[in-house]
């Protein structure tokens, strides 16, 4: 082989040396974004697979969605699941949601509030089932101040010189309509007529010195001082109890039955309708009797409710119970209570 020969072959074996190593650069590189590209997909997929459920809700039930949503999250149908949550005034979060705020699952004080969204957000058929869309019950109660200073016995009490009555507006809080038809039908609940159902309502807000949009803010108000009775929920007295506030109720004899419904919106995913079953379900009304709630599913079991007047007998039977439909429904009550030309319309404006 002479020198030009030589000389050829070394550039050759250069030439593939050169060549095999800008392969092996280029393969590294590809695999490198075949392997990043992997990961993203896998990242993308495991992302896509979680779900969130947006829950909007009145105020007072907050401790009782928390712990239901955390018992849910460790079910199979909750794997992967996590809760947006929104709470208020159950008119305004009514309002809140037909004004198109994002939400899966609703739950009002009241039923007008729920009706408010069907059929736009929410399905005419909310109401069927064992529990007619209700998810909670509860009765209305008087808190006072711990070891009763003013000797509060009932109803008639509220209305002498010197109490100071905190409770909710009706204007935005479920929890004041609820206030405001128990005190009303008592009177009738006693023998008494419907004018002096009406006249012991004017009474009974002559001494009302404080209307808080909510019935969770009416609380956090009275428990900081305004006032020295508070018109509640029995499940709202029980909490507050259970939170260390230096408070006591009284279960009247006669009131009024609280019931809560709650819905799926249109919209919803299938994990927000199985976290509705889950709500309704056994375990799902025993979580809020713990948080002093009465269950809507018959035969769920009441536990041992830490903060009620008897922890082994939390819900005690009420000797006078009425419920809307004994004052005719809602469409009946909304318009002779709080309509236009209503009772309570015509107490606040004189």
């Amino acid at each position: 082989m002479d020198i030009l020969d030589s000389i050829s072959l070394l550039r050759k074996q250069a030439w593939m040396t050169m060549t095999l190593a800008r392969s092996r650069r280029v393969g590294a590189a590809l695999a490198a974004t075949i392997a990043a590209a992997v990961g993203v997909s896998a990242c993308s997929s495991s992302a896509s697979s979680k779900s969130t459920i947006n829950l909007v809700a009145y105020s007072v039930p907050k401790p009782a969605y928390d712990a239901l949503s955390a018992a849910f999250e460790q079910t199979s149908a909750g794997k992967n699941v996590s809760f947006r949550t929104s709470y208020g005034p159950s008119g305004t979060q009514s309002k809140n949601v037909l004004g198109g705020q994002k939400a899966d699952y609703v739950g009002f004080s009241v039923e007008p509030d729920l009706t408010k969204l069907v059929p736009s957000k929410v399905d005419a058929s909310w109401n069927s089932g064992p529990t007619k869309g209700l998810v909670s019950n509860s009765v209305v109660v008087i808190v006072v101040r711990k070891g009763n200073p003013l000797h509060i016995t009932g109803w008639a009490d509220l209305i002498k010189p010197g109490v100071k009555i905190v409770t909710p507006d009706p204007a935005s809080s479920g929890s004041a309509k609820w206030n405001i038809l128990a005190a009303y039908s008592q009177v009738l609940k006693q023998n008494g007529t419907a004018a002096q159902a009406a006249d012991y309502l004017k009474k009974f807000f002559a001494n009302v010195t404080s209307r808080a949009s909510s019935g969770s803010i009416a609380t956090q108000q009275f428990t900081s001082g305004t006032g020295n009775v508070l018109i509640s929920y029995e499940d709202e007295a029980i909490a507050a109890k259970q939170a260390g506030k230096s408070v006591d109720y009284i279960v009247p004899d006669q009131t009024i039955l609280i019931e809560n419904p709650a819905a799926v919106t249109k919209q919803a995913s299938q994990p927000a309708k199985d976290f509705l079953t889950f709500v309704k379900s056994e375990k799902g009304q025993e979580i809020f009797a713990s948080k002093g709630f009465r269950p809507v599913l018959a035969g769920a079991k009441v536990g041992t409710v830490n903060g009620a007047n008897d922890p082994g007998n939390p819900f005690p039977q009420v000797k006078q119970l009425t419920t809307v439909a004994d004052l005719g429904g809602w469409k009946v009550v909304n318009d002779k209570f709080f309509g236009d030309n209503g009772i309570v319309t015509k107490i606040e404006a004189g």
